[in-house]
């Protein structure tokens, strides 16, 4: 068994967390409302904001021993960079005002996120950012493509709505290739950090999709 394919079964118990989360059960089953897409794009746009400053901040920070890596991190931010403007124009596409979003602050789980990968990449090892990796690829590959099919069937809303979710599922499914290679070149020290750091954002990342409004809350809110 490979190491990616130990991390996919070391982080089961913590991916249930994220998987579980009500709204993401609303999506697939196509019951949401646009409150709640409009939501999950604004927290999205939160962290997906940090992702190029992240990845800057990594390739400076690696060590020696994890130097060659740096090629690897600097493929990722070409691809990754100006990702926050698709997500602004999603909203603006699903009736939301875009600029407000750019302007507020993230809800307390998604500054959390930020804040710890952040930290992560400052002050503890670097490989473990890698973890963070693999639970967002993981769960774009996992989510991403039908749940934007499901979210439209409900909401009707057109195709330039959905250009974050539709592009991320199908851009992470060759991502994911990349980064197996990668952790699977580790030594078994940082592969034990990268499996560490997964367990830590698959809470994190769940607490995102915990905090957003389900479609029973909503609907108990109409009806009051």
């Amino acid at each position: 068994m490979s190491f990616y394919d130990q991390l996919s079964a070391a982080t089961l118990k913590e991916r249930q967390h994220l998987l579980t989360a009500p709204i993401i059960a609303d999506c697939l089953q196509g019951r949401v409302r646009i409150e709640s897409y409009r939501a999950f794009l604004a927290q999205a746009y939160h962290h997906v904001r940090h992702t190029t400053p992240l990845l800057m901040l990594l390739g400076g920070r690696l060590p020696d021993r994890l130097g060659w890596l740096r090629k690897a991190v600097a493929e990722y931010i070409e691809e990754e960079i100006g990702h926050e403007e698709w997500i602004l124009n999603d909203i603006a596409a699903a009736g939301g005002d875009a600029e407000a979003v750019r302007a507020s602050q993230p809800e307390l789980p998604a500054e959390l996120m930020v804040a710890y990968a952040y930290d992560l990449v400052n002050r503890g090892n670097p490989a473990g950012f890698f973890g963070m990796v693999f639970v967002l690829e993981g769960t774009s590959v996992a989510l991403a493509l039908n749940a934007a099919d499901k979210i439209q069937e409900a909401l009707g809303l057109p195709n330039k709505a959905f250009s974050y979710l539709r592009s991320h599922g199908t851009l992470d499914q060759e991502h994911t290739q990349h980064l197996a290679q990668l952790v699977n070149a580790m030594t078994p020290e940082d592969q034990a950090e990268v499996v560490r750091c997964a367990k830590v954002f698959f809470k994190l990342y769940g607490d995102i999709f915990r905090a957003l409004p389900s479609y029973a809350a909503q609907t108990e809110e109409v009806a009051a």
